[in-house]
């Protein structure tokens, strides 16, 4: 009897453990869902639309980079709990086609992945929840200390800048980060 139970203890671990990682991943796309859906909505009525009631953020943008097929919402706000659903746009930075920057920061690992394999000269196209359009050209990028980033919040230029943490492919958070700027070439009309 003792042999059976190892084997079957390890089996219901197994399933346990692929069971939370199936339920992770399908939150995760259901999330997605559901920000996509108040995101549109909030682009056709104006108004704030919250992806679940309880939501303590609601979607205020799109960020996209075509050329890449990459594609997420970006949220209100980057408290924790929403930086586990999406980018967060930081406040007291400008909105996305306004005059100073705009800062969206995200995990490495999951929203903001895509951002190692955006080169300078790619296209970042943002939509505002109010339908409006901007078109970004990413200019440069720096790695550099969480507490250096090097961003000028009094800068009067039209910027984008997508911050995660860094290296892309580390196990556990650090001290450096990752850096894209991108500065505005347009309205996406």
């Amino acid at each position: 009897m003792p042999r059976l139970i190892s084997p079957l203890a390890l089996a219901i671990i197994g399933a346990i453990l692929c069971g939370d990682g199936a339920y992770i991943h399908a939150k995760a796309w259901l999330a997605q869902v559901l920000l996509e859906r108040a995101f549109d909505r909030s682009v056709a009525t104006g108004e704030v639309v919250k992806p679940w009631s309880w939501a303590d953020t609601w979607p205020v943008a799109r960020i996209e980079v075509k050329r890449l097929g990459a594609s997420t919402i970006v949220l209100d706000g980057v408290s924790g709990q929403a930086l586990a659903f999406g980018p967060g746009h930081i406040r007291r930075t400008a909105d996305a086609g306004e005059r100073g920057i705009a800062v969206y920061a995200a995990h490495r690992d999951t929203h903001f992945r895509f951002l190692r394999n955006v080169t300078i000269g790619d296209v970042i196209d943002v939509t505002r929840r109010d339908g409006k359009h901007f078109r970004y050209r990413a200019d440069s990028s720096a790695v550099v200390r969480f507490d250096e980033s090097g961003i000028d919040p009094a800068a009067q230029d039209f910027e984008l800048v997508l911050a995660t943490c860094w290296p892309f492919d580390a196990v556990t958070s650090g001290p450096e980060r990752y850096v894209l700027h991108a500065t505005l070439i347009g309205p996406d009309e």
